[in-house]
């Protein structure tokens, strides 16, 4: 699933007169699709540097948090700080969700090389789509392309089913499909970033006052 979405990526890049260098470079150095195609779209509409900047920050922001909770889980105190470093580059949903899964179950040792390991070949099979999408952009339909890209929220969403077990990620996948919509049609610019902020918070605050609720 999320080879096939690069295959977009990569048809996407060069649909909007990007070179394979620069879909590749994309890849190589942001690694977060969301990001990415936000990227390509405001290029090819003639966006100023500044606003494709903004955007691509606001669309990478949830990396900052994700990144915040993996590294206590796999880095040691003998762990150097380069390493760290290393695998906070790694870190993307996809790779993310799995470390934040199978880690917990790894001796702490093995937790570091584990995550760079899966992550790093994911990454690989990215950059291969990325170019396989770019080269098979004449052969798919406009249509094809961008159902490719598409799949890539279908992907998380699958993921993300597997944690349904914790309250707290069942309930903030919950109201994260609730707002969602919802609030995509009353500010579809801000929409997305309002339904993670408000259905996040709802969910911790709802966890807590179950957690509560319980306890007495």
């Amino acid at each position: 699933m999320l080879g096939a979405s690069y295959v977009g990526f990569g048809s996407l890049c060069r649909e909007s007169g990007l070179s394979l260098m620069q879909g590749m470079a994309s890849t190589t150095s942001a690694w977060a699709l969301p990001g990415q195609v936000a990227m390509v779209e405001l290029y090819g509409v003639g966006a100023s540097l500044v606003a494709i900047i903004l955007a691509v920050a606001l669309a990478n922001a949830r990396l900052l948090p994700m990144t915040v909770t993996l590294m206590p889980l796999i880095r040691t105190a003998e762990t150097p700080r380069w390493r760290a470093y290393l695998a906070a580059y790694f870190v993307a949903v996809t790779a993310w969700a799995q470390g934040m899964q199978r880690c917990p179950g790894l001796p702490r040792e093995q937790r570091l090389p584990y995550f760079v390991g899966f992550a790093s070949t994911l990454w690989m099979v990215t950059l291969a789509a990325t170019a396989i999408g770019f080269f098979a952009a004449g052969q798919l339909p406009a249509s094809v392309s961008l159902g490719l890209v598409f799949l890539n929220p279908i992907y998380f969403m699958l993921i993300f089913m597997v944690d349904l077990r914790q309250r707290l990620r069942a309930l903030a996948l919950g109201c994260g499909a609730v707002l969602g919509p919802s609030l995509s049609l009353l500010a579809a610019d801000w929409g997305l970033l309002f339904a993670g902020l408000v259905g996040g918070t709802a969910a911790f605050l709802l966890d807590a006052a179950i957690g509560r609720t319980r306890r007495r």
